[in-house]
Protein backbone atom coordinates (compact mmCIF):
# COMPACT_ATOMS: atom_id res chain seq x y z
CA UNK A 1 0.00 0.00 0.00
CA UNK A 2 1.26 3.47 -0.83
CA UNK A 3 1.75 5.89 2.06
CA UNK A 4 -0.28 9.12 1.89
CA UNK A 5 2.86 11.22 1.34
CA UNK A 6 3.60 9.36 -1.89
CA UNK A 7 0.25 10.12 -3.53
CA UNK A 8 0.80 11.75 -6.90
CA UNK A 9 4.53 11.00 -7.03
CA UNK A 10 6.33 9.28 -9.88
CA UNK A 11 7.13 5.58 -9.61
CA UNK A 12 10.81 6.44 -8.99
CA UNK A 13 9.90 8.72 -6.07
CA UNK A 14 7.54 6.09 -4.64
CA UNK A 15 10.33 3.51 -4.95
CA UNK A 16 12.72 5.75 -2.99
CA UNK A 17 10.06 6.19 -0.28
CA UNK A 18 9.65 2.41 -0.22
CA UNK A 19 13.43 1.89 0.09
CA UNK A 20 13.60 4.37 2.96
CA UNK A 21 10.63 2.75 4.71
CA UNK A 22 12.32 -0.65 4.39
CA UNK A 23 15.58 0.73 5.78
CA UNK A 24 13.77 2.16 8.81
CA UNK A 25 11.61 -0.89 9.43
CA UNK A 26 14.26 -3.56 8.79
CA UNK A 27 17.12 -2.15 10.85
CA UNK A 28 16.71 -2.04 14.64
CA UNK A 29 18.02 1.05 16.38
CA UNK A 30 17.50 3.61 13.64
CA UNK A 31 16.25 6.87 15.16
CA UNK A 32 16.18 9.15 12.14
CA UNK A 33 17.05 9.04 8.43
CA UNK A 34 17.53 11.85 5.92
CA UNK A 35 18.42 11.97 2.24
CA UNK A 36 20.04 15.31 1.46
CA UNK A 37 20.82 16.91 -1.90
CA UNK A 38 24.27 18.23 -2.75
CA UNK A 39 23.09 21.75 -1.85
CA UNK A 40 21.96 20.66 1.62
CA UNK A 41 18.21 20.43 1.04
CA UNK A 42 16.21 17.62 2.62
CA UNK A 43 14.83 15.35 -0.12
CA UNK A 44 13.45 12.42 1.84
CA UNK A 45 13.07 11.69 5.54
CA UNK A 46 11.97 9.07 7.99
CA UNK A 47 9.80 11.38 10.11
CA UNK A 48 6.49 10.02 8.84
CA UNK A 49 7.66 6.39 8.76
CA UNK A 50 9.01 6.49 12.31
CA UNK A 51 5.94 8.30 13.65
CA UNK A 52 3.71 5.54 12.24
CA UNK A 53 6.00 2.81 13.60
CA UNK A 54 6.11 4.33 17.07
CA UNK A 55 2.51 5.59 17.10
CA UNK A 56 3.64 8.88 18.52
CA UNK A 57 6.39 11.46 18.64
CA UNK A 58 10.04 10.59 19.10
CA UNK A 59 10.89 10.28 22.81
CA UNK A 60 12.40 13.46 24.20
CA UNK A 61 16.18 13.51 24.03
CA UNK A 62 16.42 11.00 21.16
CA UNK A 63 17.35 12.07 17.67
CA UNK A 64 18.65 15.47 16.59
CA UNK A 65 15.90 17.69 18.02
CA UNK A 66 13.53 14.91 17.02
CA UNK A 67 13.38 15.59 13.30
CA UNK A 68 14.99 14.52 10.08
CA UNK A 69 15.24 18.19 9.03
CA UNK A 70 17.76 18.77 11.82
CA UNK A 71 19.54 15.56 10.86
CA UNK A 72 19.73 16.84 7.28
CA UNK A 73 21.52 19.97 8.49
CA UNK A 74 24.08 17.91 10.41
CA UNK A 75 24.55 15.48 7.50
CA UNK A 76 25.07 18.34 5.05
CA UNK A 77 27.68 19.95 7.30
CA UNK A 78 29.57 16.70 7.87
CA UNK A 79 29.39 15.94 4.15
CA UNK A 80 30.87 19.33 3.29
CA UNK A 81 33.61 19.00 5.91
CA UNK A 82 34.66 15.53 4.74
CA UNK A 83 34.65 16.55 1.06
CA UNK A 84 36.96 19.44 1.96
CA UNK A 85 39.23 17.11 3.91
CA UNK A 86 39.28 14.66 1.02
CA UNK A 87 40.30 17.38 -1.43
CA UNK A 88 42.98 18.67 0.93
CA UNK A 89 44.43 15.19 1.39
CA UNK A 90 43.94 14.26 -2.28
CA UNK A 91 42.66 10.76 -1.47
CA UNK A 92 39.63 10.72 -3.75
CA UNK A 93 35.94 11.06 -2.99
CA UNK A 94 34.43 10.31 0.44
CA UNK A 95 32.40 7.11 0.53
CA UNK A 96 31.12 7.12 4.10
CA UNK A 97 31.62 8.71 7.49
CA UNK A 98 30.74 7.40 10.94
CA UNK A 99 30.60 9.34 14.17
CA UNK A 100 30.35 7.25 17.34
CA UNK A 101 28.94 9.00 20.41
CA UNK A 102 28.25 7.76 23.93
CA UNK A 103 24.52 7.44 23.31
CA UNK A 104 24.25 6.97 19.57
CA UNK A 105 25.91 6.97 16.19
CA UNK A 106 25.73 9.04 13.05
CA UNK A 107 26.37 7.53 9.64
CA UNK A 108 26.75 9.52 6.41
CA UNK A 109 27.11 7.81 3.06
CA UNK A 110 27.45 9.31 -0.44
CA UNK A 111 24.64 8.40 -2.80
CA UNK A 112 25.37 10.09 -6.11
CA UNK A 113 26.14 13.51 -7.52
CA UNK A 114 26.85 14.90 -4.05
CA UNK A 115 23.63 13.61 -2.46
CA UNK A 116 23.98 12.00 0.96
CA UNK A 117 22.20 9.45 3.11
CA UNK A 118 22.34 10.18 6.84
CA UNK A 119 21.27 7.81 9.59
CA UNK A 120 21.15 8.51 13.31
CA UNK A 121 21.26 5.28 15.28
CA UNK A 122 20.76 4.44 18.93
CA UNK A 123 23.63 3.43 21.20
CA UNK A 124 22.65 -0.23 20.92
CA UNK A 125 22.33 -0.37 17.13
CA UNK A 126 24.62 -2.80 15.33
CA UNK A 127 26.83 -0.43 13.32
CA UNK A 128 27.78 -3.06 10.76
CA UNK A 129 24.12 -3.88 10.09
CA UNK A 130 23.27 -0.18 9.71
CA UNK A 131 26.21 0.36 7.33
CA UNK A 132 25.27 -2.73 5.30
CA UNK A 133 21.65 -1.63 4.87
CA UNK A 134 22.75 1.91 4.03
CA UNK A 135 25.00 0.50 1.30
CA UNK A 136 22.04 -1.47 -0.06
CA UNK A 137 19.92 1.72 -0.09
CA UNK A 138 22.68 3.67 -1.85
CA UNK A 139 23.19 0.91 -4.41
CA UNK A 140 19.50 0.82 -5.22
CA UNK A 141 18.82 4.57 -5.05
CA UNK A 142 21.96 6.03 -6.59
CA UNK A 143 21.17 5.43 -10.22
CA UNK A 144 17.61 6.80 -10.02
CA UNK A 145 18.40 9.98 -8.08
CA UNK A 146 18.37 12.19 -11.17
CA UNK A 147 18.07 15.99 -11.14
CA UNK A 148 14.40 15.62 -12.13
CA UNK A 149 13.71 13.23 -9.26
CA UNK A 150 15.54 15.47 -6.79
CA UNK A 151 13.33 18.39 -7.90
CA UNK A 152 10.21 16.27 -7.44
CA UNK A 153 11.30 15.17 -3.96
CA UNK A 154 12.08 18.79 -2.97
CA UNK A 155 8.62 19.91 -4.12
CA UNK A 156 7.06 17.05 -2.14
CA UNK A 157 9.01 18.04 1.01
CA UNK A 158 7.93 21.69 0.60
CA UNK A 159 4.30 20.64 0.13
CA UNK A 160 4.43 18.41 3.22
CA UNK A 161 6.07 21.18 5.24
CA UNK A 162 3.39 23.65 4.14
CA UNK A 163 0.62 21.22 5.08
CA UNK A 164 2.27 20.64 8.47
CA UNK A 165 2.39 24.41 9.16
CA UNK A 166 -1.26 24.82 8.14
CA UNK A 167 -2.42 22.00 10.43
CA UNK A 168 -0.32 23.34 13.32
CA UNK A 169 -1.86 26.77 12.97
CA UNK A 170 -5.48 25.63 12.69
CA UNK A 171 -7.68 25.41 15.80
CA UNK A 172 -8.54 21.93 17.00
Amino acid sequence: MTAPSTFGLSSEARNLHWLLTNLVEEVPGILSVAVVSSDGLLLLSSDETLARARSGPTPQGRGPRGSSADLATVVSGIGSLTVGASKLMDYGPVKHTMVAMDEGSLFVMSISDGSLLGVHGSADCDMSVVAYHMALFVGRAGHVLTPELRSELRRNQETAKGAEHESAGSPR
